[in-house]
């Protein structure tokens, strides 16, 4: 048996970065994805959302790659809400990028704190000042 531990922070947004996540959408769709997750042997360590994206620590088996992970969270999640709910009147799409980067051991505490404060966060800092910011720190070029 191998043993990994690749924790990731992974970011994606709505298309368009259209803010249609609700508090109520919001609260479903985060448990939807972690029981989703948890069907198809992906850990969620901390998950959160805002109006226009989501926040994920994502830890990686040792079979898995965070391009297999990401469409299996994200595009069963749109799946859902477009098929299985009512909560939007519109069909619901993700973006089609998405931003990871590599968490260590000593920055995990830091990071769950982040994710988990999105919404005193988002008070301060728009989701495009945030995307800017981790592209720059990151040494990202934007996409987009």
């Amino acid at each position: 048996m191998s043993y990994t531990k690749i924790l990731l922070h992974c970011v994606w947004g709505t298309k368009r970065r259209e803010p249609v996540l609700t508090k109520e959408i919001r609260s479903l769709l985060i448990e939807h994805i972690k029981e989703n997750a948890r069907t198809k042997n992906i850990f969620i360590d901390t998950i959160n959302a805002h109006t226009e994206h989501l926040h994920a620590i994502v830890s990686l088996g040792a079979s898995q790659n965070i391009s297999e992970v990401m469409q299996l969270i994200k595009g069963e999640a749109a799946f859902w809400i477009n098929n299985k709910t009512t909560l939007l009147s519109r069909k619901f799409e993700w973006a089609d990028e998405y931003f990871a980067v590599s968490i260590s051991e000593s920055q995990l505490d830091k990071v769950r704190a982040y994710i988990k404060n999105q919404e005193e966060h988002h008070k301060k800092q728009t989701f495009q000042q945030e995307y800017d910011e981790f592209m720059t720190k990151y040494g990202f070029a934007k996409l987009g």
